[in-house]
């Protein structure tokens, strides 16, 4: 029973960090599935209470980590504070109309929508449109690091 459980903790492991560069998938979400899909299938003989709770508050401080990165890097790129506030809009909306690939494209044209409301000229707008995508392009960074660092506390943990 610990191979199968070890093998699909695996499974979700791979496609979870699929799911972070893929925003199809709900990546450090599946990464935690599998732990606790692991620990279920062997009752936790490996792995106590105290490594679920923290993996649990990982899981869930890098859940907030697109809008704050996004936020971070349109305000590094000049972007107002109601372009932030717009990439932030802009990536619910865009979440709502075009699924997961809207947080793209949500929060680049959020940014910019909030600039030129603003009475800003197109080529600011496009530069805090711009700093938003490169806020998203780090998350994703960041959340590869934290993916791949739970992957290993997991396998550490198990092993002790």
């Amino acid at each position: 029973m610990t191979e199968l459980a070890l093998i699909l903790a695996v499974i979700f492991f791979i496609l979870g960090l699929a799911g972070i560069v893929l925003p199809v998938l709900p990546g450090i979400i599946l990464i935690y599935v599998g732990m606790l899909i692991y620990g279920f299938m062997t009752q936790f003989a490996t792995l106590d209470a105290n490594f679920f709770l923290l993996q649990g508050l990982v899981v869930l401080l890098a859940s907030g980590l697109d809008f704050v990165a996004t936020a971070v890097g349109t305000k590094r790129f000049g972007g107002s504070k109601n372009a932030v506030w717009g990439s932030v809009i802009g990536i619910l909306i865009g979440l709502l109309l075009f699924g997961p690939f809207g947080i793209i494209l949500g929060s680049f044209l959020g940014a910019v929508i909030a600039e030129i409301l603003q009475g800003k000229n197109m080529n600011i707008a496009i530069r805090s449109g711009f700093g938003t995508l490169i806020g998203i392009v780090g998350a994703t960074a960041l959340k590869i690091i934290i993916g791949v660092l739970m992957i290993i506390a997991f396998f550490l943990s198990r092993a002790s």
